[in-house]
């Protein structure tokens, strides 16, 4: 412990973090959970500042826009003490499946890498989130077959142009066999961000809340398939966040060759088996199979709710935020009607010792929670 001249104490650091995306739905929940540990020293990383509040002195907010090499390089390049790197964050500013994509995500983690490796000398580990997508194809084939991906199930074709196999093969190349690193895939993210684009939890707080505010029914606008079959994995953000650390601070699961782990809640779900339970959690109109409509999507329905939504925020007095501020709605469609089953294996993080677990409702109605509790939605 080193004293100060001015009689107060600070803990030795032993740890320091830089995590990108501190903003993002894992990445608030990973500064929070570094940043209580002792010994941890937190940087985050965003272009722009969140209200993410962390007590305490250890945690230091950096806003860096990673597309200018110029700037990260002046923003980053001194932080000489970083032992662990946590890369959650991604550009969405081109399609999925496109090298355009593909090459902007390279460029941010390129410029990040140029700015530390060169004087993080004491760097230890870098872990890399991806998702589901690894394995599939967004332009098919598909198989919908009841088949859970493993880690090593193998790439679909490279010409498809998924950016996560760019980010984990840049990783390979750059660390070179000095630096250990993990590679994270999670399922459908359940958390709270008013910075995330593909945000589940803010789509469906909006979409209920304007439900009751116009006493309309909660209905789940899908495929048939979807509703009542199992699709996809849920993955709470706080378990994302405690696999990412459990695997960047084990020395038996650290390894320079790389180590992939899916990361998901464990169990499965039908949405048919959640939905009134959602609904219920919103007061809102849930009825039998009546709940299920094949023609309803929510891009269409909620095209001409934005005033209707700034009406609910003034009158609750909520956090004034714009309906597409939580709400992505073409990716709500999607998520409803996803041509491909995307289910993942958890058995190798069970195996290695990671064996937290979530029931996906019960993460649900907590995030719901935790929006109502920050003001985002009615109580």
């Amino acid at each position: 412990m080193a004293i100060h001249g001015n009689g107060t104490a600070e803990a030795f650091v032993l740890n320091v973090a830089i995590i990108f995306g501190v903003t993002g739905l894992v990445g608030k929940e990973l500064a929070r959970i570094l940043a209580a540990k002792p010994g941890w020293k937190v940087y985050g990383i965003a272009r722009r500042e969140d209200d993410l509040y962390i007590p305490g002195s250890n945690y230091h907010f950096i806003s860096c826009d990673l597309l200018n090499p110029v700037q990260t390089l002046e923003k980053l390049s001194s932080l000489i003490d970083v032992t662990h790197m946590y890369w959650i964050t991604w550009s969405s500013q081109f399609p999925l499946d496109s090298q355009a994509c593909c090459d902007q995500n390279k460029a941010m983690m390129s410029n990040a890498l140029n700015a530390l490796l060169p004087k993080a000398n004491s760097l230890k580990h870098v872990s890399l989130q991806t998702g589901a997508k690894h394995y599939v194809s967004l332009n098919g084939p598909f198989n919908n077959n009841a088949v859970r991906y493993s880690e090593e199930s193998p790439r679909v074709d490279v010409a498809q142009n998924n950016f996560y196999y760019t980010l984990e093969d840049l990783l390979i190349e750059r660390l070179n066999g000095r630096v250990a690193w993990s590679v994270h895939r999670p399922g459908l993210l359940i958390g709270n961000s008013q910075r995330t684009c593909y945000n589940f939890i803010g789509g469906l707080c909006v979409y209920a809340s304007i439900c009751r505010y116009l006493n309309l029914p909660f209905l789940f606008g899908g495929s048939k398939e979807c509703w009542e079959e199992v699709y996809i994995d849920g993955t709470d953000t706080k378990l994302a966040a405690e696999q990412h650390v459990w695997a960047s601070t084990n020395d038996e699961v650290s390894s320079i060759k790389g180590q992939a782990f899916n990361a998901t809640n464990g169990g499965s779900f039908t949405w048919k088996e959640i939905w009134p339970e959602i609904g219920a959690k919103f007061g809102v109109q849930v009825t039998g199979d009546s709940m299920f409509s094949p023609d309803l999507r929510l891009s269409d329905f909620m095209a001409d709710k934005e005033n209707v939504w700034d009406e609910i925020v003034e009158k609750e007095g909520l956090q004034r935020t714009k309906m597409e501020d939580l709400a992505n709605w073409p990716f709500m469609d999607i998520l409803f009607r996803c041509s491909i089953k995307m289910l993942l294996s958890r058995e190798k993080a069970n195996r290695f010792g990671f064996v937290m677990t979530y029931q996906t409702l019960d993460s649900i109605l907590y995030w719901i929670d935790c929006m109502r509790k920050e003001r985002f939605i009615p109580a």
